[in-house]
């Protein structure tokens, strides 16, 4: 072999000898990317023998109602809320009330110095300060 047929053997090796190909030669035209064709479903019109689908309401998406858009829920921020036992929907009126019946309860003051559920309060005060850092309350 000369030194040309070594030097294509070893470019070919990077590849495992398969055939590649430029980078976006397939996906774009002079005219820029080429629009891929969405094929349209319409389960009104597909078979169905056993009649699942009867009474099912098929709007496209875009007729579709829009869904209300929320805040976004993190992590930290449930398990927050979960240390409260609230769910994701709560008002800051709510966490703020639970938060005090919680420490009022969980208080050793409250429990005749008994510091058993310390560390639960600790938790609950964790979490409502960190309710309260990222705006929920």
């Amino acid at each position: 072999m000369n030194d040309a047929a070594v030097a294509a053997y070893q470019k070919d090796a990077l590849t495992g000898h398969r055939p590649t190909w430029s980078m976006g030669v397939n996906s774009w035209t002079k005219s820029g990317r080429r629009e891929e064709p969405k094929p349209h479903f319409d389960p009104r019109k597909a078979a169905d023998p056993f009649g699942m689908f009867d009474g099912a309401d098929w709007r496209q998406a875009s007729e579709r109602p829009a869904e209300p858009e929320g805040r976004m829920i993190r992590n930290a921020e449930r398990k927050a809320l979960d240390a409260l036992n609230l769910d994701i929907h709560a008002t800051a009126a709510e966490i703020k009330a639970r938060f005090k019946e919680l420490a009022k309860r969980l208080h050793p003051d409250a429990n005749g110095g008994d510091r058993s559920r310390e560390d639960k309060l600790r938790e609950i005060i964790q979490a409502y300060n960190y309710l309260k850092s990222v705006g929920f309350c």
